[in-house]
């Protein structure tokens, strides 16, 4: 999908976490294609820097970019009975309320509760044990369009 992105942060290869709209975006000529092909709290891939720019008050330097993008695929753990490449699940956050240095790869940036998601590639087993005692897998997951 097209967008717009800030001149400084239009690399090909790089991620952003789109957090929404800028108060002065709303009323924007250019919000139908910079901010309306976006989802709030959603992680994207650049795949391409387009040659085009338009001024904008918001971003450094004053210039955004044209740029492709998609969803990125997001590394997070699951239970390790789901855990199939090529397979689409509903993700679920776990229910679990330890803090350990895995909680952002169980609770996620980029993923929301019941999205339907395709399970990529299977990662193996994580570095640690899990401290709740679940059986755990990582995995690269792409946030799939709702239909």
């Amino acid at each position: 999908m097209i967008t717009l992105i800030g001149e400084k942060l239009a690399r090909k290869g790089s991620m952003f976490l789109f957090c929404g709209p800028a108060e002065k975006c709303r009323d924007c000529r250019f919000q139908p294609t910079c901010i309306a092909p976006l989802e709030e709290g959603r992680v994207y891939h650049i795949n391409e820097v387009k040659d085009r720019y338009q001024r904008c008050p918001i971003h450094l330097g004053e210039r955004v970019r044209v740029v492709d993008v998609e969803k990125a695929n997001i590394e997070v753990l699951i239970d390790s009975k789901r855990a199939f490449e090529g397979s689409v699940i509903s993700f679920e956050f776990p229910d679990c309320d330890v803090e350990c240095s895995m909680r952002d790869l169980c609770f996620p940036e980029g993923v929301m509760e019941g999205d339907r998601c395709r399970i990529v590639k299977n990662l193996g087993k994580p570095g640690k044990q899990c401290p709740a005692g679940n059986e755990l897998r990582r995995v690269l997951l792409r946030p799939l369009d709702k239909k």
